[in-house]
């Protein structure tokens, strides 16, 4: 009898013994999956970048921010945007890189007002994190990268679809904001250089008043003034021409050719009307995404990156509907 109760005994501590080891091992599971008690998990490490750019009113800004969104998701990249408070005021650009830096950014993506003095700045001063500029200078101790379009390149498309399609004898006004630097600098230099080759005369026409451009086009209309072509070298410019020339059924007949540069809604709409001739277009997603993905390429390998380019795209009324544009004219959210 005694022999039965201790092999009974014996059986229910065994019984226990393993009762007691699946709860330890139920519980060294739930922390295992739980908590970061036992194994740490991996902090996923955020890089804090901040993104200096002039404008924020148009299309090609959206489409650009959306780039910069999808990089920011995919490499774990906290941006902050700034924007300048007064328009073209590189000293106040460079400041703002100083206080980006100071205020613990660990890098800077710039558009910067004026390349050629930007690059001063950079040489005469030390900003104390690395810089990747939307735009064509050259990487340095300062600049660890660029992201550019070659925006004398767009110029010249402008200038061979004006030259292939007006004739010499018709002036071209070239509308800008301010055609001496920038985008329309560069764009200005490769118009001109190839407007001059093939014969053709042209005037430099800098948006002076909210009438400047108005009172340009009504001249057309004046007794022996004939007609004339119309290059426009930023957004602002370009959709400002397109109102005055497709809100008038005058202008319109005097107004040969309206070439210009941009791809919000309602450009791509005057485009489709005809109240313009061709468009420069540029792939602002693309230059949003590269922009970010090599600053955190650089932040993570502490290397400098080589510069990124792309190419201008020059389309006219057919081409709205191109597969080859689709992506690039109609971003997807």
């Amino acid at each position: 009898m005694g022999r039965q109760i201790n092999a009974i005994w014996s059986e229910k501590k065994k019984e226990l013994v393993l009762w007691g080891i699946l709860c330890v091992g139920l519980i060294l599971l739930y922390l295992l999956s739980s908590t970061d008690w036992i194994i740490k998990e991996k902090e996923v490490e955020v890089y804090p970048v901040s993104l200096i750019i002039s404008d924020t009113s148009d299309d090609d800004y959206v489409n650009f921010r959306k780039g910069v969104d999808q990089a920011a998701v995919e490499y774990n990249v906290d941006v902050s945007f700034i924007t300048l408070y007064e328009k073209d005021n590189l000293a106040q650009q460079m400041e703002l890189v100083r206080r980006e830096a100071a205020d613990g950014a660990g890098a800077v993506i710039l558009e910067p007002v004026d390349e050629l003095e930007c690059r001063q700045y950079l040489e005469e001063n030390t900003y104390g994190t690395p810089i990747i500029l939307l735009g064509e200078l050259s990487p340095d101790e300062e600049v660890k990268g660029a992201v550019h379009m070659d925006w004398t390149a767009a110029g010249r498309k402008l200038g061979e679809a004006i030259t292939a399609e007006q004739s010499p004898d018709l002036p071209v006004w070239i509308f800008a904001d301010n055609p001496y630097i920038g985008k329309a600098g560069e764009m200005k230099q490769g118009l001109t250089e190839v407007l001059e080759k093939q014969g053709f005369s042209y005037t430099i026409v800098p948006r002076g008043t909210d009438d400047t451009y108005r009172s340009v086009i009504e001249k057309t209309v004046y007794p022996g003034s004939g007609t004339a072509v119309v290059a426009a070298l930023d957004f602002a410019s370009t959709a400002e021409a397109a109102e005055i020339v497709g809100g008038s059924s005058v202008y319109g007949k005097y107004i040969s050719g309206l070439y210009g540069v941009g791809m919000m809604p309602s450009l791509l709409d005057q485009l489709d009307k005809g109240t313009i001739r061709g468009l420069v277009v540029t792939n602002q997603f693309d230059a949003g995404y590269f922009a970010v993905k090599k600053q955190c390429r650089r932040l993570k390998k502490s290397r400098r990156e080589a510069s990124f380019h792309w190419n201008p795209n020059y389309i006219e009324k057919d081409e709205l509907r191109s597969k080859k544009y689709e992506k690039m004219l109609y971003p997807i959210d």
